[in-house]
């Protein structure tokens, strides 16, 4: 099985202030994860300006949020110093051009293209010049949406590519999470898929690792009580440490062993499994009935399923009630 990448998404989870986006950087690596991807938004690279109707949200709220929960471009260069001083690798999701020539700038692993910007192809076609490995989000898509964008990077000459599975629904419950969409990615399109993952817990998670899943995102936060968009739905240190656990030891629990019996479940089974005794004292020259025979543990030198072959044999020197029966006795 592929090695996973689970990502940290730490998002503007920051509120625009670089000692909190270190900080998230240190939960991102006490936790194990194996990128932490920030967001890099300028308002007006993704909002229209002025005032409008904007679902159930105040545009103008909206855009005070985004504008003071802003880094300066200055400051990623500290926060990527700081992620490989912590060695955690850094990367981003990005907007605009904008904000792709500033992530340019640290050698990414990786760039982030969000659910949003799926069927963004002028920027789908910038950032494929760009020659990085992209990880392109695909909530709020049909199957034919993701195949006009893969169209897209295709003819751009880009196939490096992971697509996730994501139901851009904040937060997503269980059963809305359509895990079965990920054997469709992969069926379709024959890359690497994972899910990004807005689930309250690991098990969608662990899910998507026995459907195929390699990539993994999840949101986490400092402290869920804080303003902003994605703090309320994030895990906190203790659950995003918890998940990348989960998601380890079920990688684990999908490999195969060279043996399929290990030697601990040899060791159980010396005691678990049953065998033949004899049920009375026998004499030399009896015939063995089906009464005479105990099938219990533990684990002897005829196994249960050989009482075919001792039934009706005869037995060529006495046996003790209690003793196994063995081949070499047997005419």
């Amino acid at each position: 099985m592929s090695d996973i990448h689970i990502i940290a998404e730490a998002g503007t989870n920051h509120n625009g202030q670089l000692t909190k986006a270190k900080k998230l950087v240190d939960i991102a690596r006490a936790a194990r994860a194996d990128s932490v991807k920030f967001q890099i938004i300028y308002p007006f690279g993704l909002y229209l300006p002025g005032e409008y109707e904007y679902g159930h949200y105040d545009i103008k709220e909206v855009i005070r949020i985004r504008t003071e929960g802003m880094l300066q471009d200055e400051e990623y260069d500290e926060l990527a110093a700081y992620c490989q001083e912590k060695e955690v690798s850094f990367t981003a999701s990005v907007f605009d051009e904008r904000g792709l020539d500033l992530l340019m700038k640290f050698n990414p692993p990786y760039i982030k293209i969000a659910s949003c910007d799926l069927n963004n192809i002028r920027f789908l076609r910038q950032v494929a010049e760009r020659g990085k490995k992209m990880v392109v989000s695909t909530g709020m898509s049909s199957l034919s949406d993701v195949e006009k964008s893969m169209n897209v990077l295709a003819q751009a000459n880009h196939t490096d590519i992971v697509l996730l599975h994501c139901v851009s629904v904040y937060p997503a419950f269980l059963e809305q999470a359509n895990l079965n969409f990920i054997t469709t990615l992969k069926k379709e399109f024959g890359g690497e898929v994972g899910f990004s993952d807005h689930t309250g817990n690991s098990i969608a998670a662990c899910m998507a690792l026995a459907k195929g899943a390699t990539w993994f995102e999840k949101h986490f936060t400092e402290d869920t009580s804080q303003e902003g968009f994605d703090h309320a739905y994030a895990m906190e240190e203790a659950g995003l440490t918890a998940y990348v656990a989960d998601l380890h030891n079920a990688q684990k629990a999908l490999s195969e062993p060279v043996d399929k019996l290990t030697d601990k479940e040899r060791y159980t089974r010396q005691r678990a499994r049953r065998s033949l005794y004899a049920a009375r004292d026998m004499p030399a020259g009896e015939v063995i009935t089906d009464d005479d025979v105990l099938v219990v543990r533990p684990e002897g030198i005829m196994d249960a399923d050989q009482i075919d072959t001792l039934i009706g044999k005869k037995l060529t020197e006495p046996l003790a009630q209690h003793a196994p029966f063995r081949p070499e006795i047997l005419s």
